[in-house]
């Protein structure tokens, strides 16, 4: 499903916009699924929900920060959400390079524009779906790159994902099991006790009954130690991880 996001801060842009977006989008596997009246509170929600929507249309000119502004502040903690600015002049459209934006609309915008831009971005988030961990839980949907987490650990019937350069605490979790996680990853984490598995590509130091992983250190099981051992290390000095 690619859902996508609006941010205007007119109404009546905001409803030509989703109303021509109706008319190419495809049914069932695309759903715009939020609305943003200004630039501030699509800050303030995409940074609590990461993942959570694929694409934003964002409106340049509007009051409070500039959509400029905003995408700004959205690439500090999301580097991978496809921003579009939709804009009424073309002077902005080179701007949109220093935030990253895939594109830009100029309004009022057309089917056919609007078709060439969800193909830009169809071919990005699907071409990229492979690098990314995706789950639910009761706040929302979750996607992250893999690169982003640096391990998972069960409690209980949940999963928790620790983010790069963040503690515990702040960890997302929802039901599921580590195995299956393991699974659905393929190989890209390692396994190194009943409770933990890693990103080789966060690991920093390998001992004999623990390994440190973004500053934490995490215990080793025994029965798991000799093959996590090997495809840690072979992670840790730009080897192969498999």
């Amino acid at each position: 499903m690619l859902r996508i996001g609006i941010c205007d801060d007119q109404m009546e842009a905001r409803d030509a916009l989703r109303f021509a977006l109706e008319k190419v989008i495809r049914e069932g596997a695309e759903q715009i699924v939020y609305e943003f009246s200004t630039g501030e509170s699509a800050v303030r929600w995409l940074e609590k929900h990461p993942g959570e929507i694929d694409l934003l249309f964002l409106d340049v000119e509007m009051k409070g920060i500039s959509g400029m502004e905003a995408a700004g502040q959205i690439r500090e903690f999301d580097k991978e959400l496809c921003i579009v600015f939709v804009t009424g002049y073309r002077d902005y459209v080179f701007d949109g390079y220093k935030v990253n934006a895939l594109d830009y609309v100029i309004k009022p915008a057309g089917t056919e524009r609007l078709s060439e831009v969800l193909g830009r971005v169809r071919e990005k988030i699907f071409d990229k779906r492979e690098e990314n961990f995706i789950f639910k839980n009761p706040e929302g949907t979750y996607r992250i790159p893999l690169e982003n987490i640096s391990y998972f650990y069960s409690d209980k019937r949940k999963v928790n994902v620790v983010l790069k350069e963040k503690d515990e605490k702040e960890a997302y979790s929802f039901y599921g099991k580590l195995d299956q996680v393991e699974t659905q990853l393929s190989g890209a984490f390692v396994r190194i006790h009943q409770r933990y598995l890693v990103n080789p590509g966060q690991v920093t130091y390998i001992g004999g009954e623990s390994v440190t992983v973004g500053g934490k250190e995490l215990p080793m099981s025994r029965n798991m130690k000799e093959e996590a051992t090997v495809k840690l290390a072979k992670a840790l000095l730009g080897g192969d991880r498999s």
